[in-house]
């Protein structure tokens, strides 16, 4: 059968080829490059088991930044995400807002929270979302002890089927502040029980430091306020976490426009997760292309290193051979 492949049409001889099969048939290598399927990207992990149709077309690129010749994906505990843009859920008006914000964004994880179920007929987000697509990161959010969010972590991995879990843990409601003690606290016990924990924190450097002990797979310092889009208030912390911790780091909560992702990227950190600043846009699906397009600029101006600050100006034209001014 015939597909597109980079623009060109190809003919392949197993009549159900798979993305590994493909890549193996046309002799191409799987390493440092990209895969999509009629425009969607498909994630490594998946390239065994996604059937390729006819028609369908195939784009291998290679994923290239900072000029180094090697893909820069995000490694969090041993799985590799392209996009480095990662979003809530919450607060959309409805399902259809939300998939597009998603696919404009073009992220690879998303989070959800764990709620009594409606006894009224209410539906699971997990019904809206393409799980085939989006590695799902189920949050802790609302609980303000140690004990309450490693139930409600249990709860999530038993309905959503991962381990992978947002850590949340409030101790002052109306800042939404992170309890970090409990959070630290939390943590030990899940990685225990064979979580992938991503802690929300404050921007404290040693509770971050304290963090990465217990076992955590990212550090996730807040920018500003949840939902309170003042963007990268303390950016100088933010900043000292990523000098100092060797995991990612993630920078979760304030964000409020694209130029507040890029200075967090720019600080160095590996990611940022947004919501709020997304969802009470005006134009969801437009600010999520934006903030997609703040993260990818600000992590390009980091790998290629900013100019040093000088307390004086520095012509940027030759200053011999000005022409002299007219003496009449």
């Amino acid at each position: 059968m015939d597909i597109m492949l980079n623009r060109k049409t190809v003919e392949i001889e197993s009549p159900e080829p798979t993305i590994e099969a493909l890549l193996a048939e046309k002799g191409i290598p799987a390493k440092a490059i990209v895969v999509a399927v009629n425009g969607d990207v498909i994630r490594r992990d998946e390239w065994e088991g996604c059937r390729i149709q006819a028609g369908d077309e195939v784009e291998v690129v290679h994923a290239v930044a900072g000029g180094s010749g090697e893909p820069d994906e995000l490694v969090i505990a041993g799985e590799r995400f392209s996009s480095r843009l990662f979003l809530g859920t919450g607060k959309y008006p409805d399902s259809e807002t939300m998939n597009a914000v998603l696919h404009r964004s073009g992220t690879w994880m998303v989070t959800v929270a764990i709620r009594y179920m409606d006894l009224s007929g209410g539906g699971s987000i997990l019904q809206e979302l393409d799980l085939s697509r989006y590695r799902l990161l189920p949050n802790t959010a609302g609980a303000t002890t140690a004990d309450q969010a490693v139930k409600m972590a249990r709860l999530a991995r038993e309905v959503t089927g991962t381990n992978w879990l947002k850590l949340e843990v409030i101790g002052e409601k109306s800042t939404l502040w992170p309890d970090t003690a409990a959070t630290i606290e939390a943590t030990k016990v899940l990685v225990d029980e064979g979580f992938v924990v991503l802690p929300y924190t404050s921007p404290d450097l040693v509770a971050a430091m304290r963090l990465e002990e217990a076992g955590a797979a990212t550090v996730m310092p807040l920018g500003s306020p949840i939902g309170s889009g003042q963007g990268m208030v303390d950016w100088a912390s933010v900043r000292r976490i990523v000098e100092r911790v060797s995991v990612p780091v993630v920078v979760d909560a304030g964000i409020g426009v694209p130029s507040d992702a890029a200075m967090a990227m720019e600080c160095g950190a590996d990611a940022v997760l947004v919501n709020t600043a997304i969802a009470r846009a005006v134009d969801p699906p437009g600010m999520a292309e934006a903030m997609r397009f703040g993260v990818e600029g600000g992590r390009l101006a980091f790998l290629a290193g900013r100019m040093p600050k000088s307390p004086v100006a520095h012509p940027s034209s030759p200053t011999l051979g000005v022409p002299a001014g007219s003496t009449a």
